[in-house]
């Protein structure tokens, strides 16, 4: 068994099963789910389980935050799913919320794939560079030549991995993307191939920011030539246009040709369109926000600096900092560099440094042992952990966190801090800041500003936090809880037994349906079978009635009224759906006698339904009734009768 499989099912189950889950991606903490109805899922329970650090709603996605071993989580998650990776949202599973919800998700979606491999050849160009600054070789040696060439093989070739990425977002064939951005890198279509074969035919926008020289015309239609290779912006503009293009002809393409008719006729429409308008369009549009930050700088480098460190852990904290990743890269991809977002490393330090003050001041043991992996973590440049675990729940430190990081912001803004290429994190992005020339004053600088930043934030903690009850709950409610789920475990392989602390009680569910009783292993459902949705048994009704097993509350009532959930007065949380997929009649011989959010008396008549009408149109009968919340209880126990009246004791459920 895997060391994260248990960790993984919970998750499964309590973002509302299998079922409730249309995508999942994750990034360097967190597990990114998209979700049919998130409404569905268990926020409380997921925030306090073991090995989940907390949940957020942000940007169309809903984010359980794991820590650093989220890729080993992620990948015992996936196969519950029934997903592979880099599954892309179902047609009907669109970007919900408002815009920039939307833009977050689609931002995230695409650049999310690569960042891990993007850092790992930053990290190398980084410290080719370091070395050659160092003396121990030059640039002219081959092992210079093939670490240049591993560190900048996906940067000078960007537009064919972001092709292939977008393309998978945009429901493109990927690799009807990848051949998109291996077009927008082709060399005879690059600005300086055609600067260097002859002169410009005439001057586009002259006398504007947008002055373009024009070297070549398509069919008379002046083409404003650009450098693709290595830009972020167009090539996602071109395949998003292509999956639009690729949508309209398979719609009129007999299916005889359109194999390779629509992939031609997607490519003869968007490739032209993208040269001539998208892909010149898109780069203006960059030079116009380019122009715009710079002129906020201009006004006042410090400010724009420390409003980026400022900020920089709220967007974090939801998510948000998505939303200006693409900024970051194309700046450095664009220009040689970026000194508009490369403030909010001083971020990074300021939150290293307050846990580090939480340790030297807490007189805590379990808080001392919180502090620790959280500060290296930090260091290292995850700073989650430290955010959900310690500096959010305390407040004032997280305060403290964010005007240190403001104030080492605008130190950084007003010294012009640079960052020269992609990679790393924390200390190991030191390298990438290292000048082309090899210089060493902007490494100076990142240095400084660690230094300034994290005696700052150091300080500030040993003054203004002062340790409360608060501040020693969290720490004991930590050590508290891990204690519980050790005892937990024991009272499940004992469940009949007294404990040290309390005797077993038991609660009783009692049958809603008249039926046949089903080992829940045995039937046709694999996600039910599976048991990862709850415990419990299923039924083989004999009538068209449910009714209430117990005194509670109807927490869910399915639109379609094929599924309830029923929240019992003494915690147990129950699912009734009755037969496997019949959500696809929508309601169809299906009647409520109750409504959501309704109190209800054990055997009050919950729901009607036609069986006959139902077994008609193809649908399995076989009725789970599952503990979804099972996991909180020490067992759950089936009757052993093969055969239940409505209202008879179904199952027992050990507290």
């Amino acid at each position: 068994m895997s060391k994260y499989e248990n960790l993984a099912k919970e998750i499964v189950r309590n973002v509302g099963g299998k079922e409730n889950v249309s995508s999942l991606t994750h990034c360097i903490t967190r597990l990114r789910f998209k979700l049919k109805d998130e409404g569905r899922a268990n926020d409380d329970v997921l925030k306090n389980m073991e090995g989940v650090v907390t949940v957020m709603k942000s940007g169309g996605q809903y984010q359980v935050v794991i820590g650093n071993h989220v890729p080993e989580v992620y990948a015992d998650v996936m196969p519950l799913l029934g997903l592979d990776e880099g599954s892309v949202d179902k047609e009907d599973d669109a970007p919900s919320g408002n815009l920039f919800n939307r833009l977050i998700d689609v931002l995230s979606g695409i650049f999310q794939p690569i960042l891990g491999i993007m850092a790992a050849c930053g990290m190398v160009k980084g410290l080719n560079a370091l070395f050659v600054a160092m003396h121990l070789y030059n640039e002219t040696c081959g092992g210079y030549l093939v670490l240049n060439a591993i560190g900048d093989g996906l940067f000078n070739f960007m537009p064919l991995f972001l092709g292939y990425t977008a393309a998978k977002k945009f429901k493109l064939k990927p690799m009807l993307g990848l051949v998109i951005g291996a077009i927008m890198c082709y060399p005879t279509i690059q600005l300086g191939a055609l600067e260097q074969s002859g002169k410009a035919l005439y001057t586009l926008f002259e006398g504007t920011m947008f002055e373009s020289a024009v070297y070549m015309e398509f069919f008379g239609i002046p083409m404003i030539a650009m450098n693709y290779t290595g830009t972020v912006i167009p090539v996602i503009f071109v395949v998003y246009f292509a999956s639009k293009c690729e949508k309209f002809f398979s719609k009129f393409i007999p299916d005889l040709v359109k194999f390779f008719f629509v992939p031609m006729l997607t490519l003869f429409v968007a490739i032209p369109v993208g040269l001539l308008l998208l892909g010149p369009a898109a780069t203006f549009g960059s030079t116009i926000i380019a122009e715009f930050v710079m002129t906020i700088r201009d006004f006042s480098p410090l400010i724009a600096g420390a409003v980026v460190g400022l900020t920089w852990q709220i967007l974090v904290i939801f998510g948000l900092h998505w939303g200006f990743i693409p900024v970051y890269i194309n700046n450095i991809m664009t220009n040689g560099y970026d000194n508009i977002m490369m403030p909010f490393f001083a971020c990074t330090f300021a939150t290293s440094a307050v846990v580090l003050g939480i340790f030297f001041k807490t007189k805590n043991k379990q808080m001392k042992e919180m502090a620790i992996p959280n500060f290296i973590s930090g260091i290292f440049g995850v700073t989650e952990p430290a955010i959900y675990g310690i500096l959010l729940p305390l407040k004032k430190p997280f305060i403290i966190s964010c005007i240190a990081g403001g104030i080492g912001g605008g130190f950084y803004g007003a010294f012009n801090f640079r960052k020269f290429m992609m990679g790393g994190m924390g200390i190991f992005e030191f390298p990438a800041m290292i000048e082309p020339d090899g210089g060493m004053g902007n490494l100076i600088v990142a240095v400084t500003g660690v230094i300034f930043t994290m005696i700052i934030a150091f300080v500030a903690t040993m003054i203004f936090y002062k340790e409360d009850d608060a501040a020693l709950g969290i720490a004991q409610n930590v050590v508290a809880g891990r204690e519980e789920q050790a005892k937990l475990s024991e009272k499940q392989s004992a469940a009949g037994e007294k404990t040290a602390e309390r005797m077993i009680r038991q609660i009783e569910i009692a049958s809603p349906i008249k039926g046949k009783v089903l080992k829940l292993e045995t039937i046709q459902d694999a996600a039910f079978a599976s048991g990862v949705l709850g415990k419990g048994v299923a039924i083989l009704p004999e009538e068209g009635k449910v009714y209430a097993p117990a005194d509670g509350e109807i927490s869910t009532l399915f639109p379609t009224l094929h599924a309830l959930g029923l929240e019992t007065d003494n915690g147990a949380e129950l699912l009734i759906h009755i037969g496997l997929d019949t959500v696809q009649l929508n309601g169809e011989g299906f009647q409520a006698m109750v409504k959501q959010g309704e109190r209800v008396k054990k055997g009050q008549l919950l729901v009607t339904f036609n069986q006959a009408f139902i077994e008609s149109k193809g649908y399995c009968m076989e009725t789970p009734v599952l503990v979804t919340n099972s996991d909180d209880f020490l067992e759950v126990l089936e009757t052993a009768k093969e055969q239940v009246n409505a209202g008879e004791n179904l199952l027992k459920v050990l507290k």
